[in-house]
């Protein structure tokens, strides 16, 4: 049997449809560098060649000829994935195709590449590419196993850092614990563990090793395992780091594990509030949330310094035309700093999916359009029209620079004010001075900019604390 020994592989992100969208950042296709591909491109030897691709910040080069050309599919890159692997398969290229869509949708995606891998591709990467040296490479290969215990050194030297704007981002844990209908990651990490996270010395070695102070965890769900998290944080206390993450409401709460993500460097957070409407979410399998709490949620994380990137979705079954604006209203009126509006989505491979196709509710499967931008499903409440143009209406209005001060005037200090009205604005009402950054390689001054202004109130928030004990200790009794 004849062995490959030395491979070109070449790993492409590509575009997704989006980017021309009214209400798309073009900046956050800037953010964060494609991690899965370095992950993957780790497996390869010494000897192979290889390069990663982001169609978001470079053009795709179409004229060489790799001997695999593997394509991270997502449903809204899906048509754009398909163009590219019919090209190299054309010219005698073998594609290999993997991600949330070809996992969703394997068929569909067979039709374009040579081989699917479906779900997390750590385990089933290796075998693909010790089967196709042999060449005996199989249609599909699955993920069998979950474990990421024995990973390659993810390979940051194929990533142009100075084109992200958050090049120093970090995956330590893969999918979430629980189970909404409408959510990917129930369908992507079928037939194994839905949460799994690195052992805590390589997570460590993995941040230790990023330079700068601005950490960003992409992981669905940072505190998703309360005792990883607390191991995690208590050994970050001290790196001198800033952080951002995701998490729920429920991890919030507990407020021993909230107190060490502070002291490790925390300072923003993603949140999926989702609904206002509790029985909503409640028939979307979203039981965690309760709306009860929500309130207390957000002033403990104010209390502690740390920003809110808030996450709703409208279009629920238990929603209404009063959603909109009554859920814009609280978010302001909470002061949260920033806020993504989506319309629910049934993406291929979900329960919601499966239900509203039984039932004759999707409107289309034009893929380009699952973009949470369109409605491609019939509400029984509310028309096509009248969910987007909500959707719309809600970004307007949450942004509007009058909205944005009256949110600010809900902080406690004036250092607190200016540093709301200074994050949000660069965030929204900046974006060609951030794409101009990253064209002339600013971000080496713009990133210390951004961790001064995410470590401003937190000093402030302290000082006023420490301020306050003293006077307490110093009151007549």
């Amino acid at each position: 049997m004849r062995v490959r020994t030395i491979m070109y592989i070449k790993f492409i992100l590509p575009a997704l449809t989006e980017a021309h969208a009214k209400y798309f950042r073009p900046i956050k296709y800037s953010l964060f560098p494609p991690l899965g591909l370095a992950t993957l491109a780790g497996f390869l030897k010494d000897s192979d060649k290889t390069k990663i691709v982001d169609e978001h910040i470079q053009k795709l080069d179409l004229d060489d000829h790799p001997d695999v050309v593997a394509l991270e599919t997502y449903v809204t890159s899906a048509k754009r994935s398909y163009r590219i692997a019919d090209y190299y398969r054309k010219r005698g290229v073998y594609v290999v195709m993997g991600g949330l869509h070809p996992t969703a949708c394997p068929e569909e995606a067979l039709r374009h590449a040579d081989t699917v891998v479906l779900g997390p591709a750590e385990e089933a990467w290796p075998r693909f590419l010790s089967d196709f040296r042999k060449r005996i490479a199989k249609r599909i290969y699955r993920s069998t196993t979950r474990d990421l215990c024995n990973l390659p050194p993810l390979r940051r030297d194929l990533i142009e850092r100075k084109k992200y704007l958050v090049p120093n981002s970090i995956v330590i844990s893969r999918g979430c614990p629980h189970t909404c209908d409408f959510c990917y990651s129930n369908s992507f990490f079928r037939g194994g563990s839905r949460f799994y996270t690195y052992p805590i010395d390589k997570a460590l070695s993995e941040i230790q090793q990023l330079p700068g102070r601005h950490l960003f965890f992409l992981d669905d769900n940072v505190f998703g395992d309360p005792v990883f998290a607390a191991s995690l944080f208590r050994s970050m206390i001290g790196m001198n780091r800033i952080w951002q993450g995701a998490a729920t409401v429920r991890a919030i709460l507990n407020t021993s594990l909230l107190d060490l993500a502070v002291k490790s460097g925390l300072r923003s957070l993603f949140i999926g509030f989702e609904s206002l409407n509790q029985h909503a979410m409640h028939r979307h399998q979203k039981r965690h949330n309760r709306v009860t709490e929500y309130d207390r949620a957000v002033n403990m994380l104010h209390e502690r310094g740390v920003m809110i990137n808030a996450s709703f979705i409208f279009g629920l079954d238990g929603d209404n035309s009063s959603v909109f604006d009554a859920t814009t209203d609280w978010a302001i009126s909470k002061g949260i700093e920033t806020a993504t509006f989506h319309l629910l989505t049934p993406y291929p491979g979900t329960e919601i999916y499966r239900k509203y196709s039984a039932s004759n509710r999707l409107l289309h499967r034009d893929w380009d359009l699952y973009d949470t931008r369109h409605a491609v499903f019939s509400h029984p409440k509310m028309s096509k029209d009248t969910l987007e143009r909500g959707y719309a209406r809600s970004y307007e209005t949450f942004y509007k620079w009058a909205n944005i001060v009256r949110s600010a005037r809900t902080k406690s200090t004036l250092t607190e004010n200016l540093r709301h009205l200074a994050y949000v604005g660069a965030w929204k009402k900046f974006d060609p001075l951030w794409s101009v950054l990253i064209r002339l390689r600013g971000l080496e001054l713009a990133i210390p900019a951004l961790e001064k202004v995410l470590n401003g109130t937190r000093q402030t928030i302290r000082q006023r604390s420490s301020q306050s004990r003293i006077k307490t200790a110093h009151k007549p009794i």
